[in-house]
């Protein structure tokens, strides 16, 4: 059964070939899905296929961001003049001017856009040397295990954090159970209080009082509160224990927490329960920003 992993962390890995060098970095952040983004030269889109497939395989949600730098080799890198596009060029221009052009204008149209291209062709080349694909495939897929090992190194950190975050609501739960013993006594003194001020005279029926009085303790007991805060609890570190994919569960959790310990602090009625059930809730929101971590 493994353990958490995070959704954030980076790897490179770097190498060098008669062709040239290259560098993989693969970086990622916190995703609600799995969205890879690969980066590579034009021309090497099997790669990109590939290093997608490799990461569906290692990753469960994230914002994987992947890049690819190639440096050719300078004894390979070649200049290649367009020919029929500088013919074209020339023609046209002199068209335009009616005479031969001189040097210094051929130089300045040789700068447009498409005219000289330097180490494109190396690039293309290397685009269909299948040694090299597989070369930079297999470097991608490492890159990509060592991404995935820094995202687990963060769940090693955030197993702790969350572990810690249950036992601070386990704490406050505890305190929130030990007052809740008092909250029917409290009631009916608040209730009769209320009552006495209202009715000097006598005038309401005391049996309907204490109907009412009973119907209020009722509404007011947390017992199944408290039972369904035990029980998220045990799911919560049942769900850290298990290990990754647990984000989308834990989010989940942490919300069903929060519907409970609201429920708590609206049917207090005591000062110190309601700051039991609000301390409960600070430790959730920071349990549920936690969790958003999490794989």
């Amino acid at each position: 059964m493994g353990g958490l992993s995070g959704m954030t962390g980076f790897a490179r890995v770097a190498g060098e070939a008669a062709w040239g060098s290259w560098a993989w970095e693969a970086k990622s952040v916190n995703g609600r899905s799995l969205d890879v983004r690969v980066n590579t030269p034009p021309g090497f889109d099997a790669i990109e296929r590939a290093v997608k497939s490799a990461a569906s395989k290692l990753f469960n949600r994230g914002s994987l961001q992947v890049s690819l730098r190639i440096d050719m080799s300078a004894g390979d890198e070649t200049v290649t003049v367009n020919e029929p596009l500088l013919t074209a060029l020339t023609d046209a221009a002199q068209a335009i001017h009616g005479a031969g052009l001189s040097g210094e204008a051929i130089a300045t149209l040789m700068t447009l856009k498409g005219v000289v291209e330097t180490g494109g062709s190396s690039l293309r080349d290397l685009a269909q040397d299948a040694a090299a694909i597989r070369l930079l495939i297999g470097a991608a897929e490492a890159a990509l295990t060592e991404l995935a090992a820094a995202r687990r190194a963060e769940g090693v950190s955030l197993t702790g954090i969350l572990t810690g975050l249950v036992s601070e609501m386990e704490g406050f739960a505890g305190d929130a159970a030990k007052l809740a013993d008092g909250q029917p006594a409290l009631l009916k003194a608040r209730l009769k209080k209320q009552l006495d001020e209202l009715d000097s005279e006598g005038r309401v029926d005391a049996d309907r009082a204490a109907v009412e009085i009973a119907l209020s303790a009722a509404k007011a007991d947390v017992r199944e509160e408290l039972d369904r805060l035990a029980a998220h609890f045990t799911g919560a570190r049942e769900l850290i224990a298990g290990g990754s994919p647990a984000g989308r569960k834990l989010d989940f959790l942490a919300q069903e927490l929060n519907r409970e310990a609201n429920t708590l602090c609206s049917k207090s009625v005591s000062l110190d329960l309601t700051n039991a059930g609000l301390g409960l809730k600070g430790v959730i929101d920071q349990f549920k920003e936690q969790a958003a971590n999490v794989e």
